[in-house]
């Protein structure tokens, strides 16, 4: 019997079950409101009009509180709603900066020493998913915020030095700072409340001014819709002395209608004033116009409480932003400060748009009736108790409670790192009416970004890799969110794979866009696997999902297929594939006559090649007109086998038996070939290229069945692959690239401790490169050795790390692989590690696997998480809080890179909660 979704209904649902099972799409009530707004807009390609294509510069941090964006917006600890109309977010001003804080602080790729980097310390620390329960910390420093020291300090540190970080420069010690603690829940779908608790932990009594912010994205200024959106002052009515009320300020939309919002202290007092603005560039400041622009422009609530700039703000109490002014003179150690604030839809304002936005809102106050900020408690405590529930559902009960924690931590990070992404090509090369005409280099195919991918127009909530470093996706990244997202909101993950094969994103000839710094790169195919996965952990019940995604993942196969095997010889190219700097060279910039075939590339394909013959077979099992399709994707994943076991186009072979490895192999112009060396990542990824083809298809798909057999008989060169598993009378099959044999002879290499295995997970790059490893290519020499941590390399602007580092994505595909031939194989042993004279079962070595990469994020003996970066200090304020770094050291496994890039790296939610 086909299992069905869960119902609202369904006694063993919680409360945000029910929810979800209301609210599937992006586009219903429930979802309207989220943690959308980005941690950064700055530095994006977005928001480069320049016509060299340098983003950091053309939009630095320091224009960021004083120039409107055209794309999106940023902020602190901010919500919006879906499409990014109207934002919420937190100020914050300790007396000293120069600055209001209102967004996240960190070098631009070309300051930092390596590559872009956050310097501050926040923690998303729960969430659920159709965000009715959120929970984001923020430590805030009491000194003066030293933007210009670190900039500074990295400036000059090389790289082959550490990053000067924030806790590097003493203003934290003796915890001399604010925890800023922001809680948001929802009463209804249209009715928010917030709690702002700072806590100063310093040992002396400190200032603080707390500033939430209200503003309206820059939809005006363009040229293209003329509509401003308001917000207003509203008197209080008379007599009405409930807390906030005399703090009221309504917000009109065309599209959302009016809300109400209102702020008060955690006892009821109104804020010392409000201040509105204008949310438009401060010409003068930014550009040095002789333009005035606006008198009241984005900055001036900065203007007004850091400068003290009288008449920085508009008197009418009207404009297009404001903030809410609470003033704490003296905060004592120990002491918590409260502001809590109520954001309600006061009239429907979506009735012609039902089909995009949902229900009309409510008036849950009545018209007339002030909106106060009385009952945040209430909903705080009951959303919150909803989360516990919730999770106690997902998180298998078995499940250690420190693994609890960073499961749920895991989660939390992807839920805050979901962000709106606009993103109009077309409208971006041409440039705005108003605005200058683009440079010509724009538009140009040879020097211009992402010309070939006019079509691509995106208003939508994606899931990120991170709030800040990553605030745009990828979509081999986003394929491996899925799998974690699919444990909590599956209905979202598959809406994320289904959007980059919808045709306003997949390229016409199939390709799926990149990442917007070159949409027209190559990520490695995952995605009809994370397709699967996602299938899978939802119940698999949904066929038509399986159906909308396997057609458009046909023309993604056949673009690899036209574009990445210009021989036909079934050994693929594909460029960097996501993995940087693994290579001798980079990989995506070969001279044109010089052809490299990679082992990766392949080893995907053949991997892709897999995943959709699994699909095919499971269609098939429904509906008989799939069934050539299952022989097709059969007989590519042979000769693919072929193609990596015998010597292909001009003698190529990608396997070495004496080193019982695969290598990529270049192939010159005059047709001599030569095997690239290196032992990586790139020559393990053939073990992920196996599946089973189950008992059941013998019996129900014949013309499978049939081909089969046709094939062993009439050509068995191609069906060395294919393994025939007879078990108790019914007939099972193993299609793998890797032979029994060669299996072994690799994986004696991975589970080596001199080699790839790690305390804490599988290295990039063999350890037995320390001391490196040469070679001659065209005349000139090269050289790549083993580095565990941060790279030396100047490869794709210094930001590459794959020459050692611990990885989750290729770990967890790695360690899948061995679970999958250890179903086909189950009494199959290996040498665990190499060389101890343990032989261990390959499904208890997947286990092992897995455990070290949860490893990362459990406290030792001294309370300390291996996987946290070492820049953190430690003790009971910090170490309760797991970072999700974006690598891990591959000999102590201490993160680096982002560091909360919960992308990918929260796949170790999904690890805890499959076992």
């Amino acid at each position: 019997m086909t299992q069905q979704p869960p119902t609202p209904d369904q006694p063993e649902t919680s409360t945000e079950h029910q929810r979800l099972a209301q609210a599937p799409t992006q586009d219903d009530a429930w979802r309207l409101w989220g943690p959308y707004a980005a941690a950064r807009q700055w530095g994006t390609v977005r928001e480069d009009y320049s016509a060299d294509g340098d983003a950091w510069t053309y939009f630095p941090f320091d224009h960021a509180h004083q120039r409107a964006y055209r794309w999106g917006e940023d902020g602190l600890a901010a919500i919006s709603d879906r499409f990014g109309f109207l934002n919420l977010g937190l100020g914050l001003w300790n007396g000293q900066d120069d600055r209001l804080k209102e967004r996240l602080f960190g070098l631009s790729g070309p300051q930092g020493n390596h590559g872009e980097d956050v310097k501050e310390y926040w923690w998303a620390q729960d969430a659920t998913p159709t965000h009715s329960w959120s929970s984001y910390l923020y430590r805030y420093p009491q000194a003066a915020y030293p933007y210009a020291e670190l900039v500074e300090r990295n400036a000059a540190a090389g790289l082959g030095q550490e990053e000067v970080e924030l806790a590097d420069l003493g203003v934290l010690d003796e915890n001399r700072f604010f925890d800023v603690d922001v809680q948001h829940a929802k009463a209804s779908e249209n009715d928010l409340v917030v709690r702002i608790t700072a806590t100063n932990h310093g040992p002396e009594a400190a200032p603080l001014r707390i500033l939430p912010q209200l503003w309206f994205r820059n939809t005006w200024s363009w040229g293209r819709d003329d509509r401003r959106p308001e917000l207003w002052l509203e008197p209080a009515h008379e007599g009405d002395e409930r807390p906030g009320a005399t703090a009221r300020v309504r917000a009109r939309h065309d599209w959302l209608g009016t809300y109400e919002v209102t702020a008060a202290t955690g006892e009821g007092a109104a804020p010392s004033e409000i201040l509105f603005c204008e949310n438009e560039t401060d010409e003068v400041a930014v550009f040095g116009s002789d333009r005035l622009g606006s008198p009241h422009a984005k900055n001036a609530v900065d203007r007004a409480v850091v400068h003290g700039e009288q008449g920085a703000t508009n008197p009418g109490n009207r404009g297009t932003k404001c903030a809410w002014h609470f003033r704490f003179e003296s905060v004592e150690p120990g002491a918590q400060v409260v502001v809590e604030l109520r954001m309600t839809g006061l009239a429907p304002g979506a009735e012609a748009h039902l089909g995009v936005a949902g229900a009309p809102l409510p008036h849950p106050a009545g018209e007339g009736h002030a909106v106060s900020t009385e009952g945040v408690q209430e909903v705080l405590d009951a959303r919150r108790g909803e989360a516990d529930e919730f999770y106690s559902r997902v998180i298998p009960g078995e499940v250690p409670p420190e693994q609890n924690h960073v499961a749920r931590r895991a989660f939390a990070q992807l839920m805050w790192a979901k962000q709106l992404y606009r993103y109009s090509v077309q409208e971006w090369l041409e440039g705005d009416p108003v605005s200058p005409p683009p440079p010509g280099a724009r538009q140009d195919h040879a020097t211009g970004r992402n010309t070939a991918w006019r079509h691509l127009d995106l208003a939508d909530v994606i899931s990120m890799p991170d709030e800040w470093e990553y605030p745009w996706f990828a979509t081999w990244d986003t394929a491996f969110h899925t799998v974690a997202m699919a444990h909590v909101d599956p209905a979202f993950a598959k809406q994320q794979l289904i959007l980059m094969l919808r045709e306003w994103a997949q390229h016409p000839n199939g390709q799926l866009p990149a990442y917007e710094w070159d949409f027209g790169d190559t990520n490695p195919p995952v995605h009809a696997w994370a397709c699967w996965q996602v299938y899978h952990l939802d119940g698999a019940w949904d066929r038509g999902f399986l159906i909308q995604t396997f057609t458009k993942l046909m023309m993604n196969f056949q673009w690899w297929v036209n574009r990445k095997d210009p021989e036909g010889s079934f050994l693929f190219t594909g460029g960097f594939l996501g993995l940087d700097n693994i290579a001798f060279f980079d990989r995506s910039d070969l001279p044109a006559d010089v052809r490299l075939e990679q082992s990766d590339a392949t080893s995907w394909m053949a991997f892709f090649s897999l995943t959709m013959l699994r699909t095919a077979l499971e269609l098939s099992r429904h509906d008989e007109a799939w069934d050539g399709a299952c022989t097709t994707f059969l007989e590519y994943f042979l000769r693919i086998d072929r193609a990596m076991e015998a010597p292909g186009s001009h003698g190529v072979t990608l396997w070495d038996e004496e080193d019982g490895f695969f290598y990529d192999a270049l192939v010159s112009p005059d047709g001599s070939t030569e095997q690239l060396t290196v032992r990586s990542t790139v020559g393990l990824l053939p073990l992920m290229a196996v599946g089973i083809v189950p008992e059941w298809v013998w019996g129900e798909i014949r013309d499978f069945h049939d081909e089969v057999e046709w094939l062993i008989d009439r050509r068995p060169e191609l069906t060395k692959g294919l393994y025939l598993l007879e078990r108790e009378d019914q007939r099972a099959a193993m299609l793998t690239l890797v032979g029994e044999e060669r299996r072994r002879r690799m994986l004696a290499r991975m589970l080596d401790e001199d080699e790839f295995l790690a305390p804490h997970g599988l290295r990039s790059l063999s350890a037995a490169h320390r001391d490196g490893v040469k070679a001659t290519l065209g005349g000139r020499e090269y050289e790549l050795h083993y580095t565990p941590g941060v790279s030396d390399s100047l490869m794709f602007g210094g930001n590459s790390n794959w020459r050692g580092p611990i990885w989750f994505p290729t770990n967890l595909l790695l360690i899948d692989a061995l679970a999958v031939t250890a179903i086909a194989h189950p009494e199959a042993t290996v040498e665990f590690p190499t060389g101890s004279g343990n032989e261990v079962l390959l499904s208890d070595v997947a286990v092992d696997l897995r455990d070290r990469l949860i490893s990362l994020f459990l406290p030792g003996e001294d309370g300390r998480r291996p996987g946290t970066p070492v820049h953190h200090p430690g003790g009971e304020l910090w170490d309760v809080h797991p970072t999700f770094s974006e690598y891990f050291d591959g000999d102590t496994g201490v993160g680096l890179g982002a560091s909360h890039q919960c992308g990918w790296t929260g796949l170790v939610a999904h690890l805890i909660c499959t076992g």
